[in-house]
C-alpha cells in the first residue's frame, strides 16, 4: 500500500511540474479565445474516432488471445474498456486488471493473458516507430515544419531539434529491425529462443537474472499468439496500423477544430512525441501529454503557444473522457468497484477466481 501510495504522489508531483510547464508563460485571455472558438464538428468527429478505435483495440486483443481461448467480443470490449479507464485513475492498472477480467470468465491463466498485452504493447510501439520514420524519411516535410532550436553547437558542430529527432528516427529503425528479426525467432522456434536467454541469464546476478526470468516465463506462457498462422499475425499487424492511423485521424480532426493548418501525416511526428510523454507514470497521463504535445506543435510546427495548448488540451480531454465514462458505466457488468480495482492491482485478487 505504501509503495502505490509512493508512486502516486510522485507522479502527481511530475504532472504539477509539468502542467506549470506546459502553462508557462500562457496569454491567458488569449487561450479562452482559441478555446471558444474551437469548431465543436471536428471535436465531436474526434470523440467517434476514439471510441472506433478502442472498438478495434478490443478486437484485436481477441486475435492474441485467439491461441490461448476464444473470448466473446462483449467481454473483451468491456475488459477492454474498464481497463483503459482504471489505467487513468491508477497508472499501468489496465496491464493486469484486463486480463484478470477475462481470466474470471475463461480458462485463460492472468499469466498468460499479461503476455498477449506484453504483444500488444511491442504491436503499438512497432506501429508508431514504423509510422515515425516514414514520416521522417519517406514523406516530405511539411512547410509548416522548422528546424527548431540549436541544440548543440561546438567547433562547427550543430545539432538543431530537428536533426536530433532525425538521428532518433534512424535509432528507431534500427530497434524496428531488431525486434523484428527476434519476434521472427519466436514465431519459428519459441522454445529455444526462450531457453537461449534463460541461459544467458542463469549467469546474471540474481537480483537482475531472478526478476528478468520470472517476467521471461511469464510472457512465455503468451507466446501462442506468436505460434499463430502467418496471415493471422499479418491480420493483428493490419489491426495495430488501423489504431494507430485512427490516432492520428483523431489528432488531425483536433487541429482542424482549432484551425491548425498542419497535414495528415504531421500527426505521425506528433504521436511518436505523446508517446515519450505518455510514458511518464502520471495520473490520467496529466501533464506528459500536454507537455509533449506542446512541444512537438510549438517547437517543430511553429504553432502560436495559445492555439497549441488549447488544442492539447482539448485532445488529452476528448481522447480521455469516453473511455472513462464507458469505463465507469461498465464497472457494474464486471461486478467491480474502484476499491476492488485498486485491490486487484496491488495484486491482493489477481491470482484468486472470485465472483462478482
Amino acid at each position: 500500500m505504501k509503495g502505490q501510495r509512493g508512486r502516486l504522489l510522485l507522479g502527481l508531483l511530475a504532472a504539477i511540474v509539468l502542467l506549470a510547464l506546459f502553462f508557462r508563460g500562457i496569454d491567458w485571455a488569449g487561450l479562452g479565445s482559441s478555446l471558444a472558438g474551437a469548431r465543436w464538428l471536428p471535436l465531436a468527429g474526434l470523440v467517434g474516432v476514439t471510441v472506433v478505435l478502442y472498438g478495434i483495440r478490443a478486437w484485436r486483443w481477441g486475435g492474441l488471445l485467439g491461441p490461448l481461448g476464444r473470448v466473446r467480443y462483449a467481454d473483451l470490449f468491456s475488459a477492454t474498456m474498464v481497463g483503459f479507464a482504471s489505467g487513468l485513475l491508477i497508472p499501468r492498472a489496465g496491464e493486469l486488471l484486463r486480463p484478470w477480467l477475462v481470466s474470471r470468465r475463461y480458462p485463460i491463466p492472468t499469466s498468460a493473458g499479461v503476455a498477449t498485452i506484453i504483444l500488444e504493447r511491442i504491436a503499438d510501439t512497432i506501429t508508431v516507430l514504423l509510422l515515425f520514420a516514414v514520416y521522417l524519411f519517406v514523406l516530405p516535410p511539411p512547410a509548416a515544419q522548422g528546424e527548431g532550436r540549436v541544440l548543440f553547437d561546438l567547433w562547427g558542430a550543430r545539432l538543431t531539434a530537428m536533426g536530433f529527432i532525425k538521428a532518433a528516427g534512424a535509432l528507431a529503425l534500427a530497434v524496428v529491425a531488431a525486434v523484428l528479426v527476434f519476434l521472427a525467432a519466436l514465431h519459428a522456434d519459441p522454445g529455444r529462443v526462450v531457453g537461449w536467454v534463460e541461459a544467458r541469464l542463469a549467469g546474471a546476478p540474481r537480483w537482475l537474472g531472478g526478476p528478468l526470468g520470472r517476467i521471461l516465463r511469464s510472457f512465455s506462457d503468451g507466446l501462442a499468439a506468436l505460434r499463430a498462422p502467418l496471415p493471422q499475425l499479418a491480420v493483428i499487424g493490419l489491426q495495430s496500423l488501423a489504431i494507430w492511423l485512427l490516432i492520428g485521424l483523431g489528432f488531425h480532426l483536433n487541429h482542424l477544430a482549432f484551425g491548425i493548418d498542419l497535414p495528415y501525416r504531421a500527426t505521425f511526428l506528433l504521436i511518436a512525441f505523446l508517446v515519450v510523454g505518455v510514458a511518464i507514470p502520471t495520473p490520467g497521463m496529466v501533464g506528459g501529454f500536454h507537455a509533449f504535445y506542446l512541444l512537438a506543435l510549438a517547437e517543430v510546427f511553429g504553432i502560436a503557444r495559445e492555439k497549441a495548448v488549447a488544442a492539447g488540451l482539448a485532445a488529452h480531454a476528448l481522447t480521455n473522457l469516453p473511455i472513462l465514462v464507458f469505463g465507469l458505466a461498465l464497472l457494474g457488468r464486471e461486478g467491480l468497484s474502484l476499491g476492488r480495482v485498486a485491490a486487484v492491482t496491488r495484486g491482493e485478487e489477481a491470482q484468486q477466481e472470485v465472483s462478482p
